[in-house]
């Protein structure tokens, strides 16, 4: 499973580390003697990206892609519920594959058109909501929920990984044949396609364990404990699963989706924003090559693998997941505004380093937990009353709607960042603001739900 999203994430990294040689500072450029040149400024540079513009055009080509994954990660879900996993994510992968080449391609081609670009960011965001909903729904089965945080903290890695992979690979080619940064990580992810197909295993491995060791939907204490921060004192109890899939509406009515849903909305606002965006700000501000500015794009993923493990077992010992992402979203905000003072030196140093790894770990630190843990949580609530076939849409609503404020963050960065960089970071510490008064709002809210849940259930139990 880790290596399957992990080439996801592989496939989606390399826009952010070509956007820089797409569009390039021409005068520090050789020219070569063979090309005539009628433009000293843009001769460098791919067409249409050679306007003023860039920065708006490079926003709607990441906007094309990440719109297009949030609508469709809403219906992705209620299909991963449907239909038969193993199927599904082969497909989407190969899919996945096909658009990402189809971008390198471009290259050899000598496309220069941007509808072209755009169709193909469009399609390749729908193909990979494949990935997400179904792959939780496999490893949700898996683990109890006693180390969940930790366990799925640890997994998440694999977002991080595949991002730090993705720079790397599309590092290598970018200055010399920036298509071949597509295709390689298209056909990275194609052939693991091939390799869930035949490999993949959809059920929980069998088990007659019960508490933190039982699969997850198996799971129905009464309370939710790495939710509201309370700890059940009785024993898990396998109950009947049932056959018919969660519908949408019934998924929102769960104590606690729609809360976190937008707390990732803007948790995933800004760490979208610095991964389409970083490498080119790098590049921007101290004068990096396009690859010198991936590899050091790649400080902020590692500590978002520090990050997410760190949140997990912090969630597990306090009991307390919304706690947890509050916390460090609080020292979030700060910590972007001080990254933003990379800008004032021409090299980077040591300090720069730990800045970016510091940042990276408390911006996708909420991020992971809600997307893994808290979603794993809320899909096996007890108001589901065991049933198993709710994980993926959960997983899909709050993802999804996360997806929406990863689109929102570098199109807004896109229109802004011609105004200067600085005002691109208040932005993003505004975002990370108010994804912590959505979490702190919202549980009282979530507490009220819970508590009368539970008299409900009492009082039928007195009936």
């Amino acid at each position: 499973m880790i290596l399957v999203l992990m080439s996801y994430h592989l496939s989606r990294k390399p826009i952010s580390i070509v956007k820089s040689e797409l569009h390039r500072n021409c005068s520090n450029v050789i020219q070569p003697k063979d090309i005539n040149i009628t433009n000293n400024v843009t001769w460098c540079d791919w067409p249409p990206f050679d306007q003023d513009n860039y920065q708006t055009l490079f926003g709607v080509l990441d906007n094309c892609f990440l719109v297009a994954y949030a609508i469709g990660m809403f219906f992705s879900g209620i299909f991963g519920e449907r239909l038969p996993l193993r199927y599904y994510l082969s497909i989407g992968m190969l899919m996945s594959g096909l658009f990402t080449c189809l971008f390198g391609l471009g290259f050899y081609w000598n496309i220069h058109s941007l509808g072209y670009y755009a169709f193909v960011q469009v399609m390749n965001g729908l193909v990979q909501t494949t990935g997400w909903p179904a792959v939780v729904a496999c490893v949700g089965n898996w683990f109890g929920k006693g180390k969940r945080g930790f366990i799925m903290g640890v997994w998440n890695s694999h977002t991080s990984v595949g991002n730090i992979l993705g720079s790397l690979i599309a590092g290598v080619f970018v200055s010399t044949a920036w298509g071949l940064s597509f295709i390689v990580p298209g056909i990275i992810i194609a052939c693991t396609g091939v390799l869930c197909f035949f490999f993949l295993v959809e059920s929980e491995f069998p088990s007659q364990e019960v508490g933190e060791t039982a699969p997850l939907l198996r799971d129905s204490s009464i309370v939710d404990p790495s939710i509201n921060g309370a700890v059940s004192t009785e024993p898990d109890v396998i109950v009947e699963e049932h056959s018919e899939a969660i519908s949408f509406l019934g998924a929102l009515r769960i104590p606690g989706v729609v809360e976190f849903s937008l707390c990732l909305l803007f948790a995933k606002l800004v760490s979208y924003t610095f991964l389409y965006w970083l490498p080119l700000y790098i590049s921007n501000v101290a004068h990096f090559e396009a690859k010198e500015a991936g590899d050091m794009s790649t400080l902020f993923d590692v500590g978002g693998i520090l990050g997410g493990i760190l949140a997990g077992l912090v969630s597990d010992y306090t009991g307390g997941r919304a706690s947890t992402c509050c916390v460090m979203l609080v020292v979030a905000a700060p910590m972007v505004s001080v990254t933003s003072y990379i800008r004032l030196i021409i090299r980077f140093s040591i300090v720069d380093a730990c800045m970016l790894l510091l940042c990276g770990a408390l911006v996708n630190g909420p991020y992971a937990l809600i997307t893994t843990a808290v979603s794993a949580d809320l899909g096996t609530h007890e108001s589901l009353k065991g049933n198993a076939r709710a994980l993926s849409t959960v997983t899909a609503i709050i993802d999804g709607t996360g997806s929406i404020g990863a689109a929102l963050g570098p199109l807004l960065a896109g229109v802004i960042s011609p105004t200067g960089w600085n005002n691109v970071f208040y932005m993003l510490i505004s975002a990370d603001v108010l994804a912590c008064l959505v979490r702190e709002q919202s549980l009282s809210v979530h507490s009220h739900r819970i508590n009368l849940f539970l008299f409900n259930a009492n009082a039928n139990q007195l009936i």
